[in-house]
């Protein structure tokens, strides 16, 4: 089975801060002052290179989301939602557009399962130099039941999951559709931080071009399942339907 093989630096790692679990250590990204290697601006939001490059032919920018390190996704206003996801995508399209990477990631990490070390609000956009960006995904997990559908922008749950238990995409048919991805985003986050269950703490967001369109996958972090890490077996829950009628009843009641 191909792969991709990534080379992590450890020391550089042990380095790096971390107040998700130590939530009395202080939050770098809130000492604006001290912030270095800004390489843009928008509102609240900043884009900056990552000091601790752990990732080894790699350039690892942070997008810090809000000046408020206590919030995240289901309290942003519509606007500053918006805001985010057109800035983001656009310095992720710039790293692609620059032809100096063979793979761009853009991605989210949020609570203490997600892998993330920073509680303040952040996204992350790391341009890679030696991944193929065709071993990253298959196009059937992007695939799954509609929850609802909007100007061209498809919100569904997989039925094709990467790991398995629940997982939302967003499938856009034009990459103009930046508002409505971002609509739905919000919901997906708010449902499972807030209505989905009460073990849900974390959650990813990986942000993906499927022949040159946007995929968005927002996914819970658990415990990862031990027939996932040990033998590949993605897992499908029984419930996908209840959990459709759910947010429909919750977010698009007509």
């Amino acid at each position: 089975m191909k792969n991709n093989l990534l080379g992590f630096n450890v020391n550089i790692g042990l380095t790096k801060p971390e107040n998700i679990i130590n939530r009395d250590a202080d939050c770098p990204f809130c000492d604006r002052e001290s912030l270095t290697d800004v390489i843009d601006c928008s509102g609240e939001m900043l884009l900056i290179q990552n000091k601790y490059k752990v990732l080894q032919d790699s350039e690892q920018t942070v997008l810090i989301e809000s000046t408020t390190c206590e919030t995240d996704i289901p309290a942003y206003t519509k606007e500053h939602m918006h805001d985010l996801i057109h800035f983001g995508v656009k310095h992720w399209f710039k790293m692609i557009d620059s032809h100096k990477y063979k793979s761009v990631l853009f991605f989210k990490n949020h609570g203490p399962l997600s892998g993330g070390t920073i509680r303040h609000p952040h996204m992350q956009i790391v341009g890679l130099k030696s991944m193929d960006d065709q071993l990253m995904f298959d196009p059937r997990e992007f695939s799954g039941i509609t929850i609802d559908k909007h100007a061209g922008v498809e919100f569904n749950i997989s039925t094709y999951p990467r790991i398995g238990f629940s997982e939302f995409n967003v499938v856009l048919d034009t990459n103009d559709k930046l508002d409505q991805l971002a609509d739905y985003i919000q919901i997906a986050v708010d449902y499972l931080m807030n209505h989905f269950t009460k073990r849900c703490k974390s959650y990813n967001l990986f942000f993906y071009l499927v022949d040159g369109l946007i995929r968005v996958k927002i996914m819970p972090r658990f415990a990862t399942s031990p027939l996932f890490i040990g033998y590949n077996i993605h897992l499908r829950p029984n419930n996908l339907e209840l959990i459709v009628n759910e947010l429909q009843t919750i977010y698009f009641k007509k």
